[in-house]
């Protein structure tokens, strides 16, 4: 990926995508920089308000949106109001174990996987799963970032009929979908710490994570390929996942369980602590 985390330290990060240089915050960088003069050269700087929120200082015009490859993807990313540009590049450690696991049942001769991308997001890893030969449901409250998502896969020249687009609550769906036993192979989530369903529905990770574990261990067909879990909330330690899949999916169905850090390497030395994951797959 045309992707480098340039340095980082005293609450920011300093980043490359492509051609431009942006410098936002991180909170757990709580270290000091390492190499404060490659700061200079940041294209946008995202500042945070005291009000909440915040805004991007711009030292070059840059384009409204501009193309990252990773292997055979492509996204487009740009600088948001809210600090993200659409793209989590960390996630590609997951997006390679999940195409791994769907590449790995089609070549045995299996049908195209059907898998279930929950908060799905700009759709990193709805293309990830649909580039790998699997049939994905991309489910996602928001209607501007499911856009961004269907632009992605045509980005990617991907088929439209592998992807089915769904603007709803997450919780509400999977349940939905266990109930008339519309069944995946596959179940992937990466749940916001707070946030709110298209209905008004409010999302607090600590009161509902456990629940929609239950409901997607329900949701997997017989002979399930993985079920993974990311997370950004600061403090939630992977254990926490672990133990959640571990009380939800692994008693159904056995299989293999891991939980760990995910981080991305810092050119300027040590890494960047980038969220958690939990994952669980079946022994084939």
């Amino acid at each position: 990926m045309d992707y480098e985390v340039l340095d980082c330290g005293d609450g920011e990060k300093l980043e490359r995508w492509g051609d431009a240089v942006l410098r936002r915050p991180d909170p757990q960088t709580i270290w000091p920089k390492r190499r404060p003069e490659l700061w200079q050269g940041a294209d946008a700087w995202y500042h945070r308000s005291s009000q909440g929120g915040g805004g991007w200082e711009f030292f070059r015009e840059l384009p409204e949106r501009w193309t990252l490859r990773y292997d055979d993807l492509s996204f487009y990313v740009r600088p948001t109001g809210f600090k993200h540009t659409g793209l989590f590049p960390e996630q590609a450690v997951n997006w390679d174990w999940m195409r791994g696991l769907i590449a790995g049942r089609i070549s045995k001769g299996g049908t195209s996987p059907k898998v279930l991308n929950l908060f799905a997001y700009t759709g990193g890893a709805t293309v990830a799963c649909a580039a790998a030969g699997a049939q994905v449901c991309h489910v996602d409250a928001a209607k501007g970032m499911t856009q961004w998502a269907k632009e992605n896969r045509t980005l990617c020249n991907l088929p439209e009929d592998r992807f089915r687009w769904i603007l709803d609550d997450a919780v509400k769906f999977v349940r939905r979908e266990a109930r008339r036993g519309s069944l995946y192979d596959g179940i992937l989530m990466d749940p916001p710490s707070y946030g709110r369903g298209p209905g008004g529905e409010v999302w607090k990770l600590e009161a509902e994570l456990y629940g929609l574990a239950e409901a997607c261990a329900q949701a997997l067909g017989a002979t399930p390929l993985f079920f993974l879990i990311n997370s950004y909330t600061t403090g939630l330690a992977p254990s926490v996942l672990g133990n959640i899949i571990g009380g939800t999916v692994e008693p159904r169905f056995g299989g293999a369980l891991e939980s760990g850090e995910i981080a991305l390497p810092v050119t300027a030395g040590g890494v960047l602590p980038c969220g958690t994951s939990g994952r669980w797959w079946r022994d084939e």
